[in-house]
């Protein structure tokens, strides 16, 4: 046997359209365009080899084989020529068989879909509907009905909800150019609590206070508190 021969590896098929359109599939042949002469040899060395391991050849298989030596010897006749131009081309012996594999391909798809919603569905467990009686004598104008969604709503009433708020960006520099403007803009005095602009947050206020720090120390403003717990005045220096 030459490296190029076909080797085979026998398998159970539920009949002759499936060894075929596995002969198809393996061999990477366009199904509207079978190679019939090659097909016909792969699926003759198919039976050949169920008969020399002894399984039984269904009658199907031989009769699909008797189908393909037909369709191969009608190919290889020369085509009569065509009397007249209406009469139109002669049908390809191979259409009644592509059909075939072809309807038989779409049901073999769709067990396929089926096979996997049932193992699909084989993961869940259901049970019809129950009647719940009352063990207890229930209040007049109270029913189990109505028990189920008061808990319910207690239930969902205990439920966490949250949402994620996104975290203020506000530097130090920008709270030293809100000061510097709002000093201008007041002739150069200003109360600390005005210089609150933006969110209003504690992440500002500690924003402003510390900008309000650098600028003492960068000596561009001066700070006024009469007492303790007084009004923080802020004001340009010159």
């Amino acid at each position: 046997m030459t490296s190029n021969a076909y080797q085979i590896q026998l398998a159970a098929f539920e009949g002759p359209l499936a060894l075929l359109l596995h002969l198809i599939e393996k061999s990477q042949v366009d199904i509207y365009d079978i190679p019939i002469a090659e097909l016909t040899e792969q699926y003759l060395t198919y039976l050949a080899a169920m008969e020399e391991f002894n399984i039984d050849v269904a009658s199907d298989f031989l009769v699909m084989a008797a189908t393909l030596l037909q369709i191969k010897s009608r190919l290889l006749l020369p085509k009569p020529p065509q009397a007249l131009p209406d009469e139109g081309e002669e049908e390809d012996p191979r259409q009644e068989l592509v059909n075939r594999l072809l309807e038989y391909r779409k049901f073999k798809q769709m067990a396929e879909h089926l096979a996997e919603l049932s193992e699909q569905r084989d993961l869940y467990m259901t049970r019809t509907p129950q009647v719940i009686t009352p063990v207890l004598s229930l209040p007049v104008g109270i029913t189990v009905d109505l028990l189920t969604k008061a808990f319910l709503a207690v239930w969902e009433s205990g439920l966490e909800e949250y949402s994620i708020v996104n975290r203020e960006e506000i530097s130090i520099q920008d709270k030293i150019h809100d000061i510097l403007q709002l000093l201008h803009k007041y002739n150069g005095k200003l109360e600390f609590s005005e210089t609150i602009i933006r969110s209003g947050t504690k992440s500002e206020v500690i924003a402003s206070f510390l900008a309000l720090l650098e600028l003492i120390k960068l000596q561009r403003v001066t700070v006024q508190q009469k007492g303790n717990f007084a009004a923080i005045y802020i004001l340009l220096k010159e």
